[in-house]
């Protein structure tokens, strides 16, 4: 009898382990917000990989230094979503609106050459609001290597923090324009996705494209592209998923063309073309004024 007792105890104690051990080894259940939280990133970290490479740097020799002497606008700073300050280059309408174009860097960083872009369409669009995002937190990169650093280190969460920031800056009865080249080309359109209802127009020049349908599917504005023939990020095959991708969700895509390599609207670019880079920026005026 002492035998069964001790049996059974020894039993139920082994059983308790056991039971003990395999609730404790047992991964947490996948939360959905985790899942679709992971899936936005997809694509940034996409770009931050290719972007980390010599190849990808050997499409960008140094940027020329520009005289930025006269600029329209100045430093400013706002709340990113993550509660930390972020800083922006930033041009106030002459008049009370609520139109912001949101522009967004090369991979270099907020330098001058974007601050002068900002001021030219700025100039020519006349009645909005303007905010070059600084999406390194005030690092600029003068070189491919060091721009390559940069884009290593990057926290594409923060960067989007950055962006969720700049719009809740501008209030939420904004209307939310953006615009951008190369890494800025693939966060233009992020901002129209982050944006929702807000947005209402988004220039791209030769960012990556966005291949999430979900994500696709939640754009709710027009978006225009700028594209090189030439350029392998991105290159013209995922150009054209991307627009396959954005006709199979039933949104406005207006993709441009031209005979030219990576980075063709920067004059420091070997693949400079001055004619596409008119022809483009003409296109971008003309769309973000009809929207």
């Amino acid at each position: 009898m002492k035998k069964s007792i001790f049996a059974l105890l020894a039993l139920i104690f082994t059983v308790s382990i056991l039971s003990w051990n395999w609730k404790h080894t047992q991964a947490e259940q996948v939360q959905k917000a985790d899942v679709i939280a992971c899936l936005n990133m997809e694509t940034q970290e996409a770009y931050k990989l290719e972007a980390s490479t010599p190849a990808f740097a050997a499409l960008h020799p140094s940027p020329k230094m520009v005289d930025a002497a006269n600029l329209l606008g100045s430093m400013t700073s706002y709340t990113a979503a993550d509660g930390k300050e972020a800083s922006a280059y930033f041009i106030a309408a002459k008049k009370k609106t609520n139109k912001w174009l949101i522009v967004i860097q090369e991979w270099w960083g907020l330098n001058e050459n974007i601050k002068l872009e900002a001021d030219k369409y700025f100039t020519d669009l006349g009645d909005v609001n303007v905010m070059a995002l600084d999406m390194y937190d005030g690092k600029v990169a003068a070189t491919p290597d060091s721009a390559i650093k940069l884009m290593r280190g990057a926290d594409m969460g923060r960067m989007t923090a950055i962006i969720q920031g700049a719009i809740k800056h501008a209030g939420n009865k904004a209307s939310i324009y953006s615009v951008g080249w190369c890494f800025g080309g693939m966060w233009s359109l992020q901002t129209a996705i982050l944006a929702g209802p807000q947005a209402k127009g988004t220039v791209m020049y030769y960012g990556r494209p966005e291949t999430n349908m979900d994500k696709i599917k939640s754009i709710q504005c027009d978006i225009i592209g700028f594209f090189g023939n030439k350029d392998q990020a991105p290159s013209p095959a995922m150009v054209d998923d991307f627009e396959k991708s954005m006709k199979e969700a039933g949104k406005n895509l207006s993709v441009n063309r031209y005979d030219a390599g990576h980075g063709f609207a920067n004059p420091s670019n070997p693949s400079y073309n001055a004619a596409a880079t008119a022809d483009a920026y003409t296109k971008a005026i003309a769309f973000l004024k009809a929207h």
